[in-house]
């Protein structure tokens, strides 16, 4: 497999040198990626708004959210593949809420990075 690679006149062999040594393992960018790409659907974003505020169950995330119960779950399953969101049991009633506080951290600073535009 052949790299491809900009040409350019000029190189700092310094800073790129200094950049690759940090730059994580290509699995790591992966995860990373794959992250942001849960964040990156308008119906996961209300369902982590609604449960930054409290936990809750699916009926009442689908009822906040405007969708079906089915859709609801179908999209909590994704944020909890990338945990992101934990549950815990009442007798029949499944409970969600936030997996940690890292969330509502990552949550504020894309809202402050929006508000800047």
């Amino acid at each position: 497999m052949e790299e491809n690679f900009i040409e350019c006149t000029v190189l700092h062999e310094e800073a790129v040198k200094k950049i690759k040594e940090k730059m994580p393992e290509d699995g790591y960018i992966y995860d990373l990626a794959e992250l942001f790409k849960v964040f990156a659907d308008s119906t996961r974003m209300k369902i982590i708004y609604a449960l930054l505020e409290e936990e809750l169950c699916v009926c009442d995330i689908a009822n906040i959210v405007g969708t079906t119960q089915s859709a609801i779950s179908h999209q909590l399953r994704i944020l909890k593949q990338a945990k992101l969101v934990k549950f815990r049991k009442e007798g029949k009633v499944v409970f969600y809420s936030l997996d940690d506080e890292h969330i509502e951290e990552i949550v504020k600073k894309g809202s402050e990075h929006i508000e800047e535009l």
